[in-house]
C-alpha cells in the first residue's frame, strides 16, 4: 500500500521486500537504508526498468535495484563513461568538434560529432589521448546546471540545444557530467571515474543521420568499446575478428550466394547458389507446415490501402513512414507490409462451421518495410522480405493446443540447425488495441503454453504487437550472438475489427482468435543468420554444391563424369579444367565444398574414390556406391555436421 500521502514511498526490491522511504530519497538513500555497506559500493539504479544515476531522486512507488560493480549493468555505465572519455579526447585534439550524442551499445558505445573530418587513421591518435585522460583518473562529477545557462554553453551546437528543447524539455536545472576541466549534457549513470576504465578500443568509424533521420544532418559516428580488464577486451576482439571472417556479405560474395544493388536498395537478388539453399529452406518449412495442417495460399503484394486501416496496421505503419505507398485513380496503394489482413480476408471469403476450425493458412509472402537506408545491410537488414508466415483460425477452445503444436516443430527446427532457441513472452504495450480482458486471456495462453511444455522464457513488458502478445524467437548462434527469428502471436483483434466469425454448436455466430506464427521469420535473415552461423560451411542438405569430382588429370575425365553420373541425384560438380589437383583441391576449399571425389588411375582401374572433406580428411578406395549409401543418409537426416570420414 502506497504512504505517498504521509510524505513517504513504498520501494519494492528485487527479492520482492518493500522498504518505506522519504519522497524525494535518492537511488543513493535507498541503498544505504538496505545496508551501509551497499551504500557505499552503489554506482547506479534500475528504477522501473531503467538505468538511472545514484542520485536519482524517487518521488512515487517503484520498484528499485542497486546496480554495483558486480552487476551486470555496471558495464553499461563503464561504456558511457568511455563515450564521455572519447568527447573529451576529441575535442582536445580537434577543438571545433561538436558532440551530438554518445550512448553506451550492447557491444561498447558510439558518438556522434560534427565540425570535424577524420577518419580511420585518425584514431589511433585519439585513442592516444583518451589512454591519458583514463589514467589521470578524473573523478566524474555530476553537476547541476541551470537551463538558460546549459542553452548559452551550446548556443553554437544545434544537437544539444535539440536535447535540451526535447529529452530534456522542461528539466530545470538540468544535469551534466564533468571530468576535470570538460563536461557533457548527461543524465548518466557513470562509474566514479575515468580510471576506472581497464581497457578499451576505438573500433570503426562511419556515416549517420542525427536521430537517424535521411532528411537531417549526416554526422560522422566513432565506434568504440570498453571493459574492466584487458583479458575481456582481447576475447571481445577476437571474436569481432571471427565475426566479420563470417560477415554474411563477404561469404555472399566469395560462394556467389546474393547481392543487392543500387538501384533496389534493400531488396535481394538470389542468385544460382543462394537461391539453390533457399529453396532447400522453404521445402523443408513446407514439410513442417503441413505436419501442422497448414493450407498454403497466395496474396497480391499490391493492395488499396483501405485493407489495413479497419486492422490497425495502416496507422500502426504508414504513419510511421514504414509502408511504400502512393496516390493513384484516386485512391491510395500501397505495398503490403504483412500478410495477415489478406489472410484474414480468405478466412472470410466463406462461412465456417466450429467444425472446420481450425483453419490454417501459409504464405511464402513477400513484404515491404522501408527501413531507412542507413540501417540497411545484407540481408539481415532489408526492404523486402519474404516471410514463412500463417495465420491459424481457431476457437477460443483450442488456443493453447495450436500454440504448444506450433512450438514444438519450432524446437525440431532450430535443433536440426544446431541454434539455440531463447523464448521471450512480449507483453501488453502503450499501443495496444482491444480490452484488458482479451489481453489477459491471450497472454495467458501463451505463458501456459510455454510452461506446460516445459520451456523457460523472458518476460519482456510492454514489447507486444499493438494488436497481442506474442512469444518471440531469439537464436543463439556458433559465436553466442542472438538473433531474433520467429513470433508466435494471439490476436484476438484482428478477426474483431475484420468481422470474422464461425458458426458454433449453438448455431449462433462465434469469433475466431487469429494465431501468427513465423517459424523462421523471413528467409533473408534467416539465410543471414545460418550463412555466418555455419561461416558459410552449410550442411550437405543445404549445400549450393554437394559433391565436386576432381579428376588428377585430363586421361581421368571420362571415369570423373561417370562418378558423377552415379551421383546424380545430388548437386555435382566435375572440375575438369586445365589445373594441378592441387589447385582444384584448394579452389574446392575456398567454395567450401562438402566432399571432393579424387580419381586418378587407380580409382578408375578399382571402381572407387578416394574421399576427402572440406575439414582436410581423406580416405583413399572408397567404393562409389559405399559413399552414395552414406551422404543419401546424411541428407534424408538433415545432418549438421559432413560426417563420412568423422
Amino acid at each position: 500500500m502506497s504512504t505517498q500521502e504521509h510524505g513517504q514511498i513504498v520501494v519494492t526490491l528485487p527479492d520482492g521486500s518493500e522498504l518505506e522511504v522519504d519522497a524525494g530519497a535518492t537511488v543513493e538513500d535507498v541503498a544505504f537504508e538496505i545496508g551501509p555497506g551497499l551504500g557505499r559500493d552503489t554506482v547506479a539504479g534500475v528504477v522501473d526498468g531503467d538505468l538511472v544515476d545514484k542520485a536519482t531522486p524517487l518521488y512515487s512507488d517503484a520498484r528499485v535495484e542497486i546496480v554495483t560493480a558486480a552487476s551486470d549493468e555496471y558495464l553499461d555505465c563503464l561504456r558511457h563513461t568511455a563515450a564521455h572519455v572519447f568527447g573529451q579526447a576529441l575535442q582536445r585534439l580537434y577543438p571545433d568538434a561538436k558532440l551530438a550524442i554518445g550512448p553506451p551499445t550492447d557491444d561498447g558505445f558510439y558518438y556522434d560529432i560534427s565540425g570535424v573530418e577524420i577518419d580511420r587513421d585518425d584514431l589511433d591518435d585519439i585513442e592516444a589521448e583518451m589512454a591519458d585522460i583514463v589514467a589521470a583518473d578524473y573523478e566524474m562529477e555530476r553537476v547541476l546546471v541551470d537551463r538558460a545557462e546549459a542553452l548559452d554553453r551550446y548556443e553554437e551546437n544545434r544537437f544539444k540545444r535539440e536535447i535540451l528543447q526535447h529529452e530534456a524539455a522542461g528539466e530545470d536545472p538540468v544535469s551534466f557530467y564533468r571530468q576535470d576541466d570538460w563536461d557533457d549534457l548527461c543524465q548518466g549513470p557513470h562509474v566514479e571515474s575515468t580510471g576506472k576504465i581497464g581497457a578499451f578500443a576505438l573500433l570503426d568509424i562511419s556515416a549517420a543521420y542525427w536521430r537517424g533521420d535521411e532528411e537531417n544532418e549526416q554526422l560522422t559516428r566513432v565506434y568504440g568499446t570498453a571493459f574492466e580488464s584487458e583479458s575481456e577486451l582481447e576475447s571481445f576482439l577476437e571474436r569481432r575478428r571471427e565475426a566479420e571472417e563470417r560477415d554474411h556479405r563477404k561469404i555472399g560474395r566469395e560462394m556467389d550466394l546474393f547481392s543487392v544493388r543500387d538501384y533496389s536498395p534493400g531488396c535481394v537478388h538470389y542468385h544460382p547458389n543462394g537461391m539453390t539453399i533457399r529453396r532447400e529452406l522453404e521445402a523443408y518449412i513446407r514439410e513442417k507446415n503441413e505436419e501442422l495442417g497448414y493450407q498454403e495460399v497466395w496474396t497480391p503484394e499490391l493492395n488499396k490501402t483501405e485493407l489495413w486501416k479497419p486492422t490497425g496496421h495502416y496507422d500502426a505503419f504508414k504513419e510511421e513512414g514504414e509502408m511504400f505507398a502512393w496516390e493513384q485513380d484516386d485512391a491510395e496503394y500501397g505495398l503490403k507490409p504483412m500478410n495477415c489482413a489478406n489472410h484474414a480476408h480468405i478466412y472470410g471469403n466463406e462461412r465456417h462451421s466450429y467444425r472446420d476450425l481450425p483453419l490454417k493458412y501459409s504464405e511464402f509472402g513477400t513484404v515491404y518495410r522501408n527501413e531507412q537506408s542507413g540501417e540497411l545491410s545484407g540481408l539481415l537488414r532489408v526492404r523486402g522480405l519474404t516471410q514463412d508466415d500463417g495465420h491459424a483460425f481457431v476457437r477460443p477452445d483450442q488456443i493453447e493446443d495450436e500454440i504448444r503444436q506450433t512450438v514444438r516443430v519450432i524446437e525440431e527446427i532450430y535443433e536440426q540447425f544446431d541454434l539455440e532457441v531463447l523464448y521471450k513472452l512480449e507483453t501488453r504495450g502503450d499501443d495496444a488495441i482491444g480490452s484488458d480482458e482479451i489481453w489477459e486471456t491471450a497472454t495467458s495462453s501463451l505463458r501456459n503454453a510455454l510452461e506446460r511444455e516445459g520451456i523457460e522464457y523472458d518476460v519482456e513488458e510492454g514489447e507486444a504487437a499493438f494488436y497481442g502478445p506474442k512469444i518471440g524467437l531469439d537464436v543463439r548462434d556458433a559465436l553466442g550472438r542472438e538473433w531474433t527469428i520467429g513470433t508466435v502471436q494471439v490476436d484476438f483483434n484482428i478477426p474483431r475489427r475484420l468481422d470474422l466469425v464461425y458458426v458454433g454448436k449453438d448455431n449462433e455466430e462465434h469469433r475466431p482468435v487469429a494465431i501468427h506464427r513465423a517459424l523462421l521469420g523471413s528467409f533473408e535473415r534467416f539465410m543471414g543468420v545460418l550463412i555466418e552461423h555455419f561461416k558459410g560451411n552449410f550442411p550437405l542438405w543445404l549445400a549450393p554444391e554437394q559433391v565436386r569430382v576432381l579428376p588428377i588429370s585430363k586421361a581421368h575425365h571420362e571415369y570423373a563424369h561417370e562418378v558423377a553420373e552415379e551421383l546424380s541425384d545430388f548437386r555435382v560438380e566435375v572440375e575438369d579444367r586445365d589445373w594441378t589437383i592441387g589447385r582444384k583441391i584448394a579452389e574446392a576449399h575456398e567454395d567450401r565444398v562438402p566432399y571432393m571425389l579424387i580419381v586418378g588411375d587407380d580409382e578408375a582401374e578399382s571402381g572407387t574414390v578416394s574421399v576427402r572433406d572440406r575439414q582436410e580428411r581423406e580416405k583413399n578406395d572408397v567404393p562409389v556406391d559405399a559413399f552414395r549409401d552414406h551422404i543419401e543418409a546424411e541428407r534424408a537426416e538433415k545432418r549438421t555436421e559432413v560426417d563420412f570420414l568423422g
